[in-house]
Formats: structure tokens, sequence, C-alpha cells
């Protein structure tokens, strides 16, 4: 496994990220396709002895056992020194008042519910898992920093908004003194671009340490256009993020990779990863299989050319990922 700085942090992290949700009681989500316990712990285990150290859920997923099985895999399977967890504040954990979104009350229950059930006495990388528009970036941005403050939490990062919003934030932070965003969880892959028009400079200009997630496109970029599974079938979401438009570029990535004797997950994965500022592709997966073939990506080098031919059919896409979500709706990513 390679590492690298998270952004210009002193952080180091793994060039692969296991993106934990994939793992909950099925029960309990939205995401009736996540894998229990007993079907989790294999899939962490292996990230562990292959070298991962950078592992990435929520408290929404799964209502919280996401975090539950990871918090317990890794405190098995793993030196809590070495290793990065980061985790995730916005989505509605509670019916009634104050159950999700970012307000002061929201964030400083919430990192608390979030270490108890990690179990640890803090997470490396807290993130706003989106903007929340009704509440005052200052109140936002002081609960954060209150949070690095107290110790349980190291670093703070954001996930998917417009860029403006982003840069109000990050100005914001450093105009007041408080600890300073230091990623950028973004929507971003071979068939969804439109983060380069502002947010990926944005990040490079800032020293941003940027965390795709959906790398592989829910999968879109692992198989051929027409073929399905059990995720794809009830994946709504998908079907308003891809369109038919993008099934050229599926084949040029099914084409190189055979031609490269590789697998379509390591090419669409290394494209990611020659993208400056990319930090680690957030990757998830159902299967040791699968983990394993995403581990592959990293000695996966694309030339100028090859990237080239990957991204000439892109068109346009409309913006998705980075909506509004009011504090009542479950995040997607």
């Amino acid at each position: 496994m390679d590492y690298v700085k998270l952004g210009t942090t002193g952080l180091d992290v793994s060039r692969i990220c296991l993106g934990c949700m994939s793992f909950g009681e099925p029960q309990l989500g939205a995401q009736r396709w996540s894998l229990d316990e007993e079907q989790s712990r294999p899939i962490i285990r292996r990230a562990v002895e292959a070298g991962v150290n950078f592992f990435d859920t929520a408290n929404v997923y799964s209502a919280g056992s996401s975090e539950e099985i990871t918090g317990r895999a890794l405190a098995e399977y793993a030196r809590r020194d070495e290793i990065v967890i980061a985790t995730k504040v916005h989505g509605r954990m509670h019916e009634g008042p104050n159950g999700g979104g970012l307000s002061r009350k929201a964030i400083l229950a919430e990192i608390d519910h979030s270490l108890r059930r990690l179990g640890t006495d803090y997470v490396d990388l807290y993130q706003i898992h989106r903007f929340d528009p009704s509440v005052a970036i200052e109140e936002t941005l002081e609960a954060l920093n209150d949070v690095v403050r107290a110790g349980k939490a190291r670093y703070l990062g954001a996930s998917s908004m417009w860029a403006w919003q982003f840069a109000t934030m990050l100005h914001t932070a450093e105009r007041r003194g408080w600890a300073r965003f230091v990623t950028m969880q973004n929507h971003y892959n071979l068939l969804y671009r439109e983060e380069e028009r502002e947010m990926m400079p944005l990040c490079g200009a800032e020293g941003i340490g940027v965390i795709p997630w959906s790398p592989l496109a829910r999968g879109r970029l692992t198989r051929s256009w027409d073929e399905q599974t059990e995720r794809s079938r009830v994946d709504d979401f998908a079907r308003q993020l891809y369109s038919e438009d993008d099934r050229t570029i599926v084949e040029r990535v099914a084409a190189l990779a055979a031609k490269r004797q590789v697998s379509r997950a390591q090419i669409a994965l290394a494209w990611l990863l020659s993208k400056p500022p990319v930090s680690s592709p957030i990757v998830g997966v159902t299967s040791v299989a699968q983990l394993d073939d995403a581990l592959g990506a990293v000695s996966v080098e694309l030339s100028p050319e090859e990237i080239d031919d990957l991204e000439q059919p892109y068109e346009p896409h409309p913006v998705a990922g980075m909506s509004v979500i009011r504090p009542r709706e479950a995040p997607r990513s």
C-alpha cells in the first residue's frame, strides 16, 4: 500500500479509503443491500491486513450500525494510533426537533453518539455530510471548532456542496481563527466531472485533500453497461446521476482494461489517482474480492494518451449529489 499526506496536513492516509456505507444491519437503514456484522468483518480485516488505514463512515449509515460494526472490527484488527477513522454529521438521526442538521446542539450531541458507537475517544476526521442552509455558518463552524478543541476530532472535513459555499466556510473559519476544513468529499468520477469546473480548482488552491465518493460511479464503471446488480436494481439515486450518454466512457474503460490486462475498477481508480488534488478515493465494496481488485489500482499508472482517450467522450451533466438536503432528509452518498 502507498500512503500520502491528506491534503496539506501531516496525516498519512492510504491511497485507497475503505467506505463503510456497505456495512450495517440491513433492517436498520435505507440501503437493504448492506452487509451485516458477520459479513462485514472479513472485509475490514482484509483491508487492515493489506495496509488500508483510512476508513470512512457516517452517523446516518444504517441508523448508526455502520459506525458500530466498523468500530468493533477496527478495535480488534488494528492499532488505533495507526488508523484514520472518518465519520459525518448532518443526516436526521431521530424524529422531532433537533434530530439532524448542523446546529450547535446537533453537532455536539452527534459527535458524542458517534464516538460511543465507534468505541473511540476521538475521530480523526469529522465531516459535515452536506451544507445546512437553515443554520448560520458561524454557528456550525464554532461548534466544529469546539469539537476539535475538546479533542474529540483531529481534523475537519466537508462533503458535497457548491464551491461558493465551501469557499465562504473556509474564509469564515480563517477570519475567526477557528479550525479549518482540510478535506472535501465530493462526487467525482469518470462519469461525473462537473466538480472540475470550480470545486477541484478551489481545493487545489486552498490545499484541501479531495476524497471522492462514488469513485466507481456506483459500480457503473466496473461492469458492462446493461449488466445489473442487486444494488443497481433498487438504486433510484444512481439513475439520477448517470444516463445512457455515459455508455461510451464505460466501453472505453472496458477496452483499456482488456488492453492493459487489469480490471475495469483499476482503470477507473487509476484515473482518479492521477488527478491532483485527489488524496484517497473512498471505495465501497461488498466482498473481499472487490476490495482486492480496488487495491490493485494503486500500482496502475495511466499514460497521458490513455487519460485523454477516457476523458474525450464526456458530456456535461446536470449538477447532482450536492443539492441542498434539508435536515429531515438522509444524505445519499
